[in-house]
């Protein structure tokens, strides 16, 4: 069996209970070594075969999976964050669809999300942002021509941008281009809940200069929007005394 966990933001206890487990009882993990907290191998249990995917390719890592498979083993798949963000696990899956080998997901926490934590913010602002968008700049791979920053820009609402560190400048460029002011709040957030996290809050401007001064050049999540201010925003009705719910009703008559 084989099984695709997320490993969590980067600290070595965020990841899930179940997906702990799994490495507990794991006889061979596949990692993605240049991303996943090495920590997180601790959790193995003595003699499991562990296998550093940055070094691999992709039938590379599928010749290990059937070869465990063959032998009954229990297979960890170890991506970094969330799996289904940028995790590249569709085309391992549909590898194993054609070769009967059974699977499941284990979730995992992405890196947006261990970046709001760090800075203590909520991406969701009543008045301010009730949407995330979740993107990145086009580099050395594409993105469709549809999901361009300047066209996501255009919504005014909470950004995390992935995989752009080094385009830094290009990125400033294209958000501004397609409706952000310049000085619009931005944080750039280097290995976010690692040991060796750095977070800064800029502008949208400065993103490029503020990851220069603190020599960012990989690894880190762009996030954008009003809401890193959190000032002006509408308390939310869930818990308002004149707001009535299922389970609550106004206090306010």
């Amino acid at each position: 069996m084989v099984y695709f966990v997320g490993a969590g933001t980067g600290a070595e206890d965020l990841i899930t209970v179940r997906g702990m487990n799994l490495l507990k009882k794991a006889d061979i993990v596949i990692y993605a070594g240049s991303l996943v907290n090495p920590k997180l191998l601790d959790y193995t249990k003595v003699g499991c075969d562990i296998h550093d995917s940055a070094k691999l390719t992709l039938d590379e890592v599928l010749d290990i999976i059937k070869s465990g498979e063959k032998k009954n083993k229990n297979i960890v798949r170890l991506h970094t964050g969330e799996p289904s963000i940028y995790g590249a696990v569709r085309e391992q899956m549909d590898e194993l669809d054609k070769c009967n080998i059974p699977y499941e997901s284990c979730p995992g926490v992405s890196a947006c999300f261990g970046a709001a934590a760090s800075l203590n913010l909520e991406y969701t602002l009543p008045g301010i942002s009730q949407s995330l968008i979740i993107t990145r700049i086009e580099g050395r791979t594409k993105v469709p021509p549809k999901e361009s920053i300047e066209s996501f820009a255009k919504h005014q609402t909470s950004m995390a941008i992935y995989l752009s560190t080094g385009l830094l400048k290009e990125l400033s460029r294209r958000l501004i281009e397609g409706g952000y002011k310049k000085d619009t709040p931005a944080a750039i957030v280097y290995k976010a809940t690692w040991p060796e996290e750095k977070a800064y809050i800029c502008t949208v401007e400065t993103l490029e200069e503020v990851a220069k001064e603190h020599n960012i050049t990989k690894t880190a999540i762009v996030l954008v929007g009003e809401f890193l201010k959190h000032t002006n925003y509408e308390k939310s009705k869930l818990y308002s005394p004149d707001f009535s719910t299922e389970y609550r009703k106004s206090k306010r008559d």
